[in-house]
């Protein structure tokens, strides 16, 4: 579909139906971190949804953060409920490809997440990472608070003045609230795919350009 034109996202009455509930369960436990992937989760820890392309390796690099109590991979961002894979990549579910982390603020703060989360992708190409075409691969954050909020759009503002300096293009990077935008977690086989499969097809990259962390550095 992506091969012979210009990626564009589906409006709502344009995407596939969906089903109303999941075709598959969810392996119990993160297959490195070894704590349940499924909420509720622990009181104290909070939740982050990040999008920054293919979410194999994504979600590698979060699992590798300290803090970081669970990390599972999903499809959030688009209309079509309780999308599969092959739906997502046909570009007619409207979905990003995610990495949801969940979190222990009191050893990771939001924002240090934030900076991998940048410094792991390219975030002004639009709908791509790489060799990987497709509005699933665009860049995004979903919020789960105003904190949360605020801290991605100062990071974005900070991100913004090194990578142009740098002679980079514009952050195409979307910030959303989570809250309309369900999170679907994808199927078993993606949960930790990097874990099972060492020598995986890992398509993250990033420009080489630090990101600053914290509101101060973005003046």
């Amino acid at each position: 579909m992506f091969l012979s034109r210009t990626p564009v996202l589906p409006a709502p009455e344009q995407a596939l139906r969906g089903r109303p509930e999941p075709e598959f369960s969810l392996p119990e436990r993160h297959t490195v971190l070894g704590n349940p992937l499924s909420g509720p989760y622990p009181e104290g820890l909070e939740t982050a949804d990040f999008g920054l392309g293919c979410f194999w390796g994504a979600e590698r690099r979060f699992w590798r953060t300290e803090g970081v109590w669970t990390t599972l991979v999903g499809y959030q961002g688009g209309y079509t409920p309780n999308p599969a894979y092959e739906e997502v990549c046909s570009g007619l579910t409207g979905h990003t490809e995610v990495v949801r982390v969940v979190f222990d603020p009191a050893v990771v703060p939001y924002e240090t997440l934030l900076k991998v989360f940048w410094e792991s992708h390219d975030p002004t190409q639009g709908f791509r990472q790489g060799n990987d075409v497709g509005t699933q691969y665009r860049s995004a954050v979903y919020t789960h608070s105003p904190a949360q909020a605020a801290a991605a759009e100062a990071s974005r503002a900070a991100y913004q003045k090194v990578l142009t300096a740098a002679g980079h293009g514009e952050i195409t990077t979307a910030v959303l609230p989570a809250e309309d935008r369900p999170f679907y977690p994808a199927e078993p086989y993606h949960q930790q795919y990097l874990d099972k499969n060492p020598a995986g097809y890992c398509g993250i990259g990033g420009t080489g350009v630090s990101c600053p962390v914290g509101v101060a550095e973005a003046e």
